[in-house]
């Protein structure tokens, strides 16, 4: 899937991506301020959550609940030095609990995803629109 995308187009293309993805593991790429967690905003939205979505820079992960009581998980590894880090949260185990997990800066711990994981790849095109690649 590849599409291009305004903010007016975010709930379609969450959707789009829900639908789509073939495992609940997903890998967002893209520069700094490229739209990484207004995406996983509105994806956390569509998939029933109404708590304060934010992006855990600094606590690594965020969970929040569904309305259905299902969790997801979103991390932010922008800050990891060493995939040790990523271990010492017990990583592993969110990314195999079946749980969706949203996960900003995976480039960061590339040693440790799941080789199944959905990667998605964001970029800013010259009309500010948004390029999306789902892989």
């Amino acid at each position: 899937m590849i599409t291009t995308y305004s903010l007016n187009d975010l709930p379609k293309v969450a959707n789009s991506i829900i639908t789509n993805a073939k495992h609940k593991v997903l890998l967002f790429y893209g520069e700094m301020g490229v739209g990484k967690t207004t995406l996983i905003k509105q994806i956390c939205k569509e998939l029933g959550t109404e708590d304060n979505i934010s992006s855990p820079t600094f606590s690594l992960v965020n969970e929040y609940i569904t309305h259905d009581n299902n969790t997801l998980y979103h991390f932010d590894f922008y800050r990891i030095n060493h995939e040790e880090e990523a271990l010492d949260i017990g990583v592993e185990d969110y990314f195999y609990s079946d749980n969706w997990c949203l996960i900003e800066w995976p480039e960061n711990i590339e040693n440790l995803l799941p080789l199944d994981a959905v990667a998605i790849h964001l970029s800013i095109l010259e009309d500010g629109q948004r390029k999306i690649e789902l892989k």
